[in-house]
């Protein structure tokens, strides 16, 4: 995309680069935003770090921090910010598909903390899941300890920018009935989230929702296990419950947007959850639903799709769900900012890049950034967007495809391990996902052949027809986002 026009006023306000008083400004205190700082500021440059709003956020989603989320907070050395907030560990997920219960851990593996890999350290890691605010908020504390990290509640308005050359020199702000401010830098990070006020001044990709995760907060549910996330499949949007408090247990409930415009002449989204969604919920936990229901808040956010995209105007750089985003079914949005912000700090330490004033140099690095992001995120980018596709089902081909997939799991062993292990960020490969992916699309095949076989051998040759259509289907389904990760 190209850089809107710059005013000579812009080109006036833009002190020398070598005067800013700041080597970066970063745009957002969210979970990206404060790690990046943290990093950056340990590396010795000077962070000012901007956020809108200093209270505690309030969030219904990134609340589970996958195992390979945890591993990248300890090598950001900030593992602590998930203590005194009341995390509770995850194993792995309990998914209930119809009638069947199939338990879905994560893959016994070499500890990703402390990057060992001797046989006899094998063990089962372990995500997190919490309250979105706290975690947030003990970010933020770590960061106001930092000597180099200025932070300043105030909103960023605009980009400013200098002609000579084009390019990004800072930011204007304005809180309430203030004055404009201006802040430079010869670094401008944006990462103001998923309702990004920059995104569409700086990246071509537009944002794609066709969902929304309706949220309420349990008291007191019985899940089970407070280690296992609960995963309910199979009758329609999937539906998310996990522990986040010693009380509180978090419920998302995914609603299409084609249902939701139905559910709004039908009694409304509450209606549609008493009727439709509880009676599919195990036995144990309709209570709190009820309850909550009755006398909570339901609350909603979207469910977004948004390709990463390469930033091209120098002197600014778009991270985060300003960026990048995917279906939060997996959880793993957190866990794909964290690696980010370990591959960015890598790529622009000092020694690689003494000065971001030369932005020759730090161009470099970020091409360097998004080719070389692909190998841990792009597996988690399509596994998120191709499970919710297969969790909905919302065609006959892809309910042959769903209930291959719970049978697929069942068998245990690597057949369970290996997308247990992609979805929780432990294995990074896009080969092992397009492994299994095609495993799983072939043996549903041979599920719907014994079925039909079963039934009568004289629909063999319609069966057969119909695998084709199922496996044309499976491609269909996750060639977009394949093709959206290479480009």
């Amino acid at each position: 995309m190209q850089p809107p026009s710059s005013s000579s006023k812009d080109c006036a306000e833009s002190p020398t680069l070598g005067h800013s008083e700041q080597d970066v400004l970063i745009v957002g205190a969210g979970v990206l935003g404060c790690t990046l700082a943290i990093s950056l500021a340990r590396q010795g440059r000077r962070v000012l770090l901007i956020e809108r709003n200093l209270n505690e956020p309030d969030r219904i989603v990134g609340e589970l921090l996958q195992p390979g989320g945890v591993a990248a907070l300890s090598r950001l050395g900030l593992e602590s910010c998930l203590e005194g907030i009341d995390a509770h560990p995850v194993k792995g997920y309990r998914i209930f598909y119809h009638d069947d219960v199939i338990t879905f851990l994560y893959p016994p593996v070499p500890n990703l903390s402390k990057n060992s890999y001797k046989q006899d350290s094998l063990q089962r890691p372990k995500g997190r899941s919490f309250h979105h605010g706290r975690f947030v908020m003990k970010l933020r504390e770590v960061a106001k300890r930092e000597q180099h990290i200025q932070i300043v509640q105030t909103t960023a308005r605009d980009l400013l920018w200098s002609e000579c050359p084009k390019r990004v020199v800072g930011v204007r702000c304005r809180r309430h009935a203030e004055h404009p401010v201006t802040y430079h830098a010869p670094l401008t990070i944006i990462a103001d989230g998923y309702a990004s006020n920059f995104r569409s001044k700086l990246i071509d990709r537009s944002v794609s929702t066709s969902s929304r995760f309706w949220g309420l907060e349990l008291i007191d549910a019985d899940l089970g296990s407070t280690s296992l996330a609960l995963g309910v499949i199979g009758n329609g949007g999937p539906v998310l419950i996990y522990q986040i408090g010693k009380r509180e247990t978090r419920i998302l409930i995914d609603i299409p947007e084609t249902v939701y415009k139905l559910c709004s002449e039908d009694g409304g989204i509450k209606r549609h959850i008493r009727t439709r969604v509880i009676p599919t919920l195990p036995t144990s936990v309709r209570p709190a639903v009820e309850t909550a229901l009755a006398t909570g808040r339901l609350r909603s956010m979207p469910n977004s799709w948004l390709p990463p995209s390469k930033n091209q105007p120098l002197g600014v750089a778009v991270l985060g769900d300003a960026m990048n985003m995917r279906h939060p079914l997996t959880g793993g949005g957190m866990t794909v900012a964290l690696n980010d912000v370990v591959l960015l700090s890598q790529l622009l330490n000092p020694q690689k890049v003494p000065s971001f004033s030369d932005t020759v140099a730090v161009s470099r690095q970020m091409r360097k950034f998004h080719r070389k992001r692909k190998a841990k995120n792009a597996s988690l980018n399509i596994l998120a967007q191709a499970l919710y596709c297969l969790f909905v089902a919302d065609d006959p081909s892809l309910q042959v495809l769903q209930r291959g997939f719970m049978k697929y799991i069942k068998h245990g062993g690597k057949y369970v391990e290996g997308p247990s292990g992609l979805m929780g960020g432990v294995y990074h490969s896009p080969f092992l996902l397009c492994y299994h992916f095609f495993s799983i699309a072939l043996y549903s095949l041979w599920v719907l052949l014994c079925e039909e076989c079963a039934n009568s051998v004289w629909g063999l040759p319609a069966a057969i027809i119909q695998c084709v259509l199922v496996f044309g289907r499976a491609i269909k389904m996750i060639a977009p986002y394949i093709l959206a990760e290479c480009s």
